[in-house]
């Protein structure tokens, strides 16, 4: 079979385009009758439909018409490139993809119908009656699929668009501000605040799939964190109003070494980012796979808020062991540390120093007889607690 004898004749072919506009119509109205979310086109809106419908159909004709090779149909530019423009305006119309394929086949169901009778009164072949309609739901087919890729650049190019506004409003509420303007931002990328979040810094190498584990609320900051710059972190913003929801936060995180800042109004956000901040300066980077919560470094925050004023009242509670060898004045120092912690209670210093009591009886002995009876005044023992704690 030559190749042109795959194609309708030219006299079928200009049967079928005398009725394109009618056929047109008629699977527009198709759409309009049978696909609820369709049904309230009407006037312009519908007869912009009619005009896609009709734009596809003259593609077809203009691709059976002219093309004579065997390859399979490939739909001509315009309408390749109206059917691109469909989906993405469906998209923003916020019908599915799947009201969208149910339109084209509708569409081409009546398209079909009415293109057959056509064909077969201008006395179309058997054989090329068959192709006929191979052809023309193939290159529906095309024409969907089409669709559905502008669709989904759309939905792409939108949630970029959105997530690069999320991000902005995550970066001003960390800056600060009037918690009016803030609100009137929050307004603008429709971002409904919630009472409280919690700042969760993770490594963004142990961040994989971590929009799928927390509140679809949360706003995330991808890099360039504020006092983290040129560190591979982002950071989340994840709404924590209530207790439940910080302990659901912390169990949906476990694992991957993120620190998680106190709750905090959601325009404060800044203070539990400052807070988180300070506690991985704390603990370190390295090694963490835990979940560090900052309420539980609430202590060793404050011990170390100044670091040069601790350093010096270390030396001051230790310099009585400066005479010392340095392994005789470290054990003693560690055990003035459990003698601390402990209050005292020598068994308990014993396990925790993993020797035997007596051998505390005789450390002790040596720390009275070096620090008399600064042992027993109150303060001295305050800032001995405070100076050791971090050791």
């Amino acid at each position: 079979m030559s190749t042109e004898s795959l194609f309708p004749p030219e006299t079928v072919i200009a049967s079928l385009r005398e009725v394109l506009p009618d056929v047109a119509t008629a699977s527009a109205a198709a759409v309009i009758a049978e696909v609820p979310e369709y049904g309230t086109l009407r006037g312009p809106e519908g007869d912009t439909l009619d005009n896609q419908v009709e734009l596809a159909l003259r593609g077809f004709l203009v691709i059976a018409s002219e093309s004579r090779s065997a390859d399979a149909v490939v739909p001509f530019q315009p309408a390749l490139d109206a059917s691109f423009a469909l989906g993405r305006g469906e998209f923003r119309s916020g019908r599915t993809t799947d009201v969208l394929l149910s339109a084209y086949r509708i569409g081409a169901r009546a398209a079909w119908r009415e293109w057959s009778r056509v064909a077969i009164d201008a006395g179309i072949s058997i054989e090329l009656f068959s192709r006929f309609a191979e052809m023309i739901f193939a290159y529906i087919d095309q024409l969907s699929a089409s669709s559905v890729a502008g669709y989904s650049h759309e939905l792409e190019s939108s949630q970029r668009s959105r997530s690069r506004q999320l991000e902005e409003l995550a970066r001003r509420i960390l800056a600060g501000g009037p918690v009016d303007a803030l609100r009137d931002e929050a307004e603008r990328v429709q971002w409904d605040p919630p009472e409280a979040v919690s700042a969760v810094i993770v490594a963004t190498g142990r961040a994989q799939g971590i929009r799928n584990l927390i509140d679809a609320r949360s706003l995330i900051v991808p890099d360039d964190l504020p006092g983290l710059a040129g560190e591979d972190r982002l950071l989340v913003l994840a709404p924590t109003s209530r207790p439940d929801e910080r302990e659901h936060l912390k169990g949906a995180l476990e694992g991957r070494g993120v620190v998680i800042g106190p709750a905090r109004p959601w325009n404060l956000a800044g203070e539990s980012y400052s807070r988180a901040l300070k506690v991985l300066d704390l603990i370190g980077a390295d090694g963490n796979t835990g979940t560090s919560d900052a309420d539980d470094f609430l202590a060793e925050l404050v011990v170390s808020a100044d670091p040069a004023a601790l350093d010096d009242l270390r030396k001051d509670i230790l310099s009585p062991l400066s005479g010392l060898r340095p392994s005789a004045a470290e054990k003693l120092r560690v055990t003035l540390k459990a003698w601390l912690v402990h209050q005292g209670r020598r068994d308990e210093i014993a396990a925790a120093l993993h020797v035997h009591p007596q051998t505390v009886r005789y450390r002790m002995g040596q720390l009275r007889d070096i620090y008399g009876e600064r042992l027993d005044d109150p303060r001295m023992v305050e800032a001995a607690t405070v100076a050791l704690s971090l050791d």
